[in-house]
């Protein structure tokens, strides 16, 4: 979630419908204190009005501050970036559910990782020789991989990968999530270490030392169905953690680690998603104990929070958080775009205080990256659309939010297909000094025509 956030698990429990006509009687399902239940019949137009009053509404937020949103001013660039499919062809419909940069193996090239949720593969992108790329299959049998992080988790100088394990990504009540890492032996050689299992399915992990003590120790994010869970799991040495829940709670989709009120230790924020529509954060003292507040949350039950990301976006030397809302399950038959998908941001006033802004809009709206895309000295924001009226040939695929240096934000559409995209990462892959894209695709539902796998986007004009 970063990269998954994951597409089909979202649909929104609060108003989710299976109408079914029998006998001229209609069976409402919803979701009611996390348990299922099913109400008895009631008439076509009753449901009617509910269906339009749900659908018809636009997100009521409740913030510290919610200032009006902004004109979405918008433009097109189509012509901004040319795209190239690396990585091996395929022929059946992938599930690429994150991609990360990083030159795994040091030798000054820039990789990539890759995710693949539905062959339970963790890819690696290997970059040989300038612009070439090789696929090597890193892990198989690897339960639904979701995120990948690269540390170097044992410290002896080669760099590990931490991968969040959903084991099925549809939606499944079990506890079978799972953290593994990947440990490298120096020569790209990995091995799997399982370092939690039969818990609720993990969709983020991070690596930070939380206490002071000079290792890394885990934060993982566990979606869940019914039941979810923020933990962090404290390191005490050869590869062995302690686990400690700092909050049960479902539908978790991203941890971000940062110092964000400043006190010197790392903090931990939590986006989740399903009817919760929150973020959360843990406030560190040092030592590993942690205060949790709420410190955004909409009533709009179909919100559908996608992905979040933490970056000094105004460049004031606060760790801000930026995060998409853009998940296409939910109360209509029908996956796809909301009026009220789009970009956010909450802005860190200090002390542990935000303030909230729109961005704009983006219907799907997933993987938020912020870097300074076009080179003029500040944060600009890439996202991508994993849910949209595909049936409209120019419905926005890959969008820049181009900042003009005082936090006003315009639309810039970057390509309208391919379509269903999920994760994208930025990195500078060539060595030219001006970054590249990297795009993962994720089809959850049809149509499954003008998709890809794994995609490197350069600038023109920089070839």
């Amino acid at each position: 979630m970063d990269g998954i956030a994951l597409a089909i698990d979202q649909h929104r429990d609060w108003f989710w419908v299976d109408a079914v006509f029998n006998l001229g009687g209609l069976f409402l399902t919803t979701r009611k204190n996390q348990k299922m239940e099913t109400h008895f019949p009631v008439c076509m137009f009753v449901f009617s009005v509910l269906f339009l009053l749900q659908v018809g509404c636009a997100p009521e937020v409740t913030t510290l501050d919610t200032p009006a949103p902004p004109i979405n001013q918008s433009e097109i660039d189509l012509d901004r970036y040319s795209s190239r499919e690396i990585g091996k062809e395929f022929t059946n419909v992938p599930w690429i559910a994150h991609v990360r940069a990083f030159d795994l193996n040091q030798d000054g090239l820039m990789d990539a990782i890759g995710c693949e949720a539905k062959y339970n593969e963790v890819i690696w992108l290997q970059q040989n020789e300038k612009g070439q790329f090789t696929e090597i299959l890193l892990a198989a049998d690897m339960q639904a991989p979701v995120h990948a992080e690269v540390y170097d988790l044992d410290e002896d100088g080669d760099y590990d990968i931490l991968v969040s394990c959903m084991n099925i990504v549809f939606p499944n009540n079990n506890k079978i999530g799972a953290l593994i890492a990947l440990e490298n032996d120096g020569y790209q050689n990995f091995t799997k270490r399982i370092l939690l299992e039969d818990v609720e399915r993990v969709t983020d992990a991070r690596a930070h030392d939380m206490d002071g003590d000079g290792d890394l120790d885990l934060i993982v994010g566990q979606f869940g169905y019914d039941q979810g869970e923020v933990r962090w799991m404290k390191n005490v040495g050869s590869w062995q953690f302690e686990s400690q829940s700092l909050l049960h709670l479902s539908g978790l989709i991203n941890v971000c680690v940062n110092d964000f009120n400043h006190d010197g230790y790392p903090d931990i924020a939590a986006q989740f998603s399903q009817h919760w529509e929150e973020i959360h954060l843990f406030e560190n003292d040092g030592k590993g104990n942690f205060t949790d507040r709420i410190i955004w949350g909409s009533t709009n039950h179909d919100f559908a929070s996608s992905g979040m990301t933490t970056a000094d976006l105004n460049q004031d030397g606060r760790p801000d958080l930026v995060f998409a809302n853009g998940d296409g399950f939910g109360p209509t038959l029908k996956p796809g775009p909301r009026p009220w998908h789009g970009i956010q941001w909450l802005k860190n006033e200090g002390n542990g205080k935000f303030s909230y802004k729109r961005i704009g809009d983006l219907a799907g709206a997933y993987s938020p990256i912020v870097r300074d895309i076009d080179q003029d000295g500040d944060p600009d924001i890439l996202s991508v659309s994993a849910f949209n009226d595909w049936g409209n040939p120019e419905s926005d695929s890959l969008v820049l939010f181009r900042n003009d240096g005082a936090q006003s934000f315009t639309k810039v559409t970057l390509a309208y297909e391919p379509i269903q995209l999920l994760s994208i990462d930025f990195a500078d892959f060539d060595g030219d000094g001006v970054g590249e894209i990297i795009s993962g695709c994720f089809p959850s539902f049809p149509p499954f025509e003008r998709i890809g796998r794994f995609a490197i986007w350069k600038e023109r004009g920089h070839q």
